[in-house]
C-alpha cells in the first residue's frame, strides 16, 4: 500500500482560482490528433501567468495537485477518442514521492473514467535542476506505472542532451525558438535533423511546438517528425476542444 506524504493529506484550499484550455497535439502522418495539452488559464480565460504569478512557493505543492486533477477529470468530459493523450505540465520540485503524490491523478482518472495509461506528464527545466537525481526518479516511477513522460524546451537552457541521457523521456518537445522560421535557416536544419536522428536511436518521440505555417511544417516533415503543436493547427480552447486545420481525410472535430 502507498503512503501518502504529509502534503498529500494537506486539503487547504487555494486562495485563487483557475481553469484550463486544451490545445491538440496532431499526428500527421496518421492524419489524427493524437492528444492534447492541458494549460493553465485564470478563471475567464487569463493567461498562465495571471495564475502563475499568484503562486508562493508553499502553494506550490496544492497547485500542482490541482492543476493535475482539474486537467484530467475536465479532459475525462471532452474527450472522446479512447486513444488520445492528455499532457499535463508538473514541477519536479512540487514531487515529494513519486508514488505517494500521484495518488491523486490516479483518483481523478477513475473518477472520471479517463485510461490513466493515457496521460503524459511533461517537464522543463529553465534553470539548472538542483536534484537532478530527484528528477531521475520521478521519470522511473512514472515510466513504471505506464504513464508516458516528456521533456520540453530540449535545446533550450538546460534542457540538453546530459538531461536527455540521464533521464531517457518517452517523448521531446524541441524548443520552438529552434524551429522559429526554420525554413529561412540551414544551421537550423542541421540542429533539428540531428535531434529528430539522435532520438530515433534512442527510441524517442519528437514533437515540434509552436508551428506558425506551412513552410515550418514543410522542413519539419523532412526530417522525419510526426508530432505537432502549434498556432498552424489550433490556438488552445478554453475549457473546450477547438477544431483544427490542416489535416487530411480526417473528421479532426470528432478526432479527441
Amino acid at each position: 500500500m502507498v503512503v501518502k506524504c504529509a502534503g498529500c493529506a494537506d486539503g487547504t484550499e487555494l486562495p485563487f482560482a483557475f481553469k484550463m484550455a486544451f490545445q491538440p497535439i496532431v499526428d500527421v502522418a496518421e492524419h489524427r490528433v493524437w492528444g492534447y495539452e492541458a494549460l493553465v488559464r485564470g478563471p475567464t480565460g487569463e493567461s498562465a501567468h495571471s495564475v502563475l504569478s499568484q503562486l508562493t512557493d508553499d502553494q506550490m505543492y496544492r497547485f500542482d495537485q490541482a492543476a493535475r486533477v482539474m486537467a484530467i477529470e475536465t479532459a475525462g468530459k471532452l474527450f472522446t477518442d479512447p486513444r488520445a493523450r492528455l499532457s499535463i505540465n508538473f514541477m519536479p520540485n512540487a514531487v515529494y514521492e513519486p508514488r505517494a503524490c500521484i495518488q491523486k491523478s490516479l483518483e481523478a482518472a477513475r473518477r472520471a473514467n479517463f485510461p490513466a495509461t493515457n496521460l503524459m506528464f511533461e517537464f522543463t527545466e529553465n534553470e539548472r535542476m538542483s536534484d537532478p537525481a530527484h528528477v531521475e526518479n520521478i521519470v522511473r516511477a512514472y515510466k513504471a506505472l505506464g504513464f508516458w513522460t516528456a521533456l520540453d524546451d530540449f535545446g533550450a537552457g538546460y534542457a540538453g542532451l546530459g538531461l536527455l541521457a540521464r533521464l531517457q523521456p518517452n517523448l521531446i518537445k524541441i524548443d520552438m525558438e529552434l524551429l522559429r522560421d526554420i525554413h529561412l535557416s540551414h544551421p537550423k536544419q542541421v540542429i533539428v535533423s540531428g535531434i529528430a536522428a539522435m532520438a530515433r536511436e534512442l527510441d524517442i518521440t519528437v514533437l515540434a511546438e509552436g508551428v506558425e505555417n506551412e513552410a515550418e511544417l514543410t522542413v519539419l516533415r523532412a526530417a522525419g517528425i510526426a508530432l505537432f503543436q502549434g498556432y498552424h493547427f489550433a490556438k488552445p480552447g478554453f475549457m473546450s476542444l477547438p477544431s483544427v486545420r490542416g489535416l487530411e481525410r480526417m473528421d479532426v472535430s470528432l478526432a479527441g
